[in-house]
């Protein structure tokens, strides 16, 4: 039996609003909608969102949180926040009133993360909701449509979840048209005006390639299969579109996880300090707030991170007489891996105590410390490892290659090979939707290789 009422959960917003205020905090409007175990069970495998498009890895996913949770494996977060306008909130019906007010308060500091940070610029908060539901109405049609029907949109879909995180990682910087493309390439081609041309040894002119197409190599898989596939199918071009604007939504939210966690988390605890709480809740505080930021073995806990680097620039901007504004301008124009490399300081990994480990053999070693030597290495393995730089970076090179319609694709090696299995099956994919070769170039064990997916099935050759 909950030990609140709405009513009350309204006050203490109300409260909590005045002193996110005063804290200078600049949110969406708020609402909250309170939910059972079965319902937030049912937002979590749907990403969150109210209405959404059915596939069967959603089903999966829901009975996989299901069962774990049926069975104590894994517990259910206090809240879900939508990056939308006007921002939702799902609070746990179960959940104490300490619970319910510190979670609120956590969502206001999601709430001004999400509003202000320029990596969600392009989401369009205001049109969120609307626009996942259109998307959900269209994809409904396709099923129900005759001439379509569920296994062959589930078929694309397949596709297109696997390879729809392979898209442009900065959203803020505009993308050209194929024409505009074509157009600076040819120009950057052209001899520059030289007033010392009879000095100077005179430029080779090498013409541009304006037949390739893309121009310059392209992250954007999806929307390239999609512009470029003349055998799509309207509809079949529609679901891969969706696919790709839904990427693009998630994200954001991939690329500024510690950050935004650890925002939500400083903040949250700011607020609750000065609602000034009674004895009782200010007992469960402490042990609910420290139960969400401890550090976890074998890994890392972004809201503890997070909330560690916040609570460190807090403390300079106070040292130095600055107040928050340097706050607020971090949260405003940093991602994870800039946010890290800025502000992650030699201090705070020895203070976190981080190290680097990797198997050998059968055991697991430590191979790197936060000594004077290794910080900065340790530093770095975590930036490789968070956000989008955990996923691959590929890109394609030829639309035509050799003008046999074969999809050339290049890795960007970092110094981390493919996963064999996991490549084979992505070109799988990609061929599902390029139906004739797909070559994809990187690096296995230090030697070019070209990994190969045709009608033949798959093979790698030397490059």
């Amino acid at each position: 039996m909950a030990d609140w009422t709405v009513d009350q959960l309204e006050e203490w917003d109300a409260r909590i609003r005045e002193i996110v205020e005063e804290f200078g905090l600049a949110c969406h409007p708020q609402e909250f909608e309170i939910c059972d175990h079965n319902q937030m069970l049912g937002y979590m495998a749907y990403s969150g969102m109210p209405s959404h498009y059915p596939h069967w890895s959603y089903g999966k996913s829901f009975e996989k949180l299901k069962t774990l949770y049926d069975h104590g494996v894994n517990g259910l977060p206090y809240e879900m926040v939508i990056n939308s306008n006007p921002s939702v909130a799902y609070l746990m019906r179960d959940n104490s009133l300490l619970l319910q007010v510190l979670t609120i308060a956590h969502v206001y500091g999601h709430n001004d993360f999400f509003r202000n940070n320029f990596t969600f610029k392009t989401t369009n908060p205001e049109y969120t909701i609307p626009a996942f539901k259109a998307r959900a109405n269209r994809v409904r049609g396709y099923i129900e449509d005759p001439t379509i029907g569920l296994e062959r949109v589930e078929a694309v879909f397949d596709a297109a979840h696997a390879l729809s995180m392979q898209c442009r990682r900065n959203l803020a910087i505009y993308k050209e048209t194929l024409e505009e493309t074509r157009q600076r390439v040819f120009d950057a081609a052209q001899e520059r005006p030289d007033p010392f041309r009879n000095i100077h040894a005179k430029r080779e002119y090498v013409e541009p390639n304006l037949r390739r197409n893309p121009p310059e190599p392209d992250e954007d898989l999806l929307l390239f299969i999609r512009d470029h596939n003349p055998y799509l199918s309207e509809w079949e071009r529609d679901l891969l579109t969706i696919a790709h604007e839904e990427a693009q939504y998630f994200l954001p939210q991939i690329e500024t996880k510690i950050m935004n966690e650890g925002w939500a988390s400083f903040w949250h605890q700011k607020i609750l300090q000065s609602l000034e709480l009674p004895a009782s809740m200010s007992f469960e505080f402490m042990v609910r707030h420290n139960q969400v930021v401890c550090p976890h073995v074998g890994g890392i806990n972004p809201y503890h991170l997070g909330i560690k680097i916040w609570q460190s620039l807090d403390e300079r901007c106070s040292q130095n007489g600055e107040g928050r504004d340097s706050l607020f301008s971090i949260r405003e124009s940093d991602r994870d891996t800039s946010f890290l490399r800025r502000h992650l300081t030699e201090e705070l990994v020895r203070e976190l105590d981080l190290f680097e480990y990797a198997p050998r053999g059968e055991e697991v070693l430590v191979t790197e410390i936060s000594d004077k030597e290794g910080w900065k290495t340790v530093r770095e393995t975590l930036i490789r490892n968070t956000g989008s730089n955990t996923l691959p970076v590929i890109r394609v090179i030829d639309g035509d290659h050799e003008g046999k319609r074969t999809l050339y694709l290049e890795h960007v090696h970092d110094g981390r090979d493919l996963h064999p299995e996991y490549a084979e099956r992505t070109l799988a994919f990609v061929h599902q939707l390029w139906p004739t070769e797909v070559v994809l170039s990187t690096s296995v064990e230090g030697k070019q290789t070209e990994l190969v997916r045709s009608d033949r099935g798959f093979s790698m050759r030397a490059a």
